[in-house]
Parts: C-alpha cells; sequence; structure tokens
C-alpha cells in the first residue's frame, strides 16, 4: 500500500500558499496583501517557512494517512 497523504496535503499547501495567489505576507506595498499576483523574496521565504510547518504538524504530529488499495 502506497501512502498518498504527503503527496496530497504537499500539492494542496503548495497551491495555497503560493505567494501572491490567494494571500501574500509580507506584501510588497502592505504588510498582508490579497490576489495581489506578485511576490519578492521576503514572501517567499516566510511562505516557505509557513509550508513547511504546517506539513510537519500535518505529516508527524497529527499522523494523517491515506492509503490506496
Amino acid at each position: 500500500m502506497l501512502d498518498w497523504a504527503p503527496i496530497i496535503i504537499g500539492l494542496l499547501l503548495f497551491i495555497l500558499l503560493s505567494p501572491g495567489l490567494i494571500f501574500q505576507f509580507p506584501g510588497n506595498k502592505r504588510h498582508f496583501e490579497f490576489g495581489s499576483f506578485t511576490t519578492n523574496g521576503r514572501a517567499v521565504l516566510v511562505h516557505t517557512l509557513i509550508f513547511f510547518v504546517i506539513y510537519t504538524i500535518l505529516m508527524l504530529a497529527v499522523g494523517i494517512h491515506i492509503y490506496s488499495g
């Protein structure tokens, strides 16, 4: 059996936490921007750290598993 949880959770978090797509923190003109479709280096770093923290919590602490039969 293959555990699909890391793949699916990683893909969803990647889409949701892409800087500038839904939100961007820190923004270019304000601290928090919605739907700007632009990014900067600081936002990429912050979103990477947020992704890593949420992914680690979901995989290790919560222990989400999705098995295919």
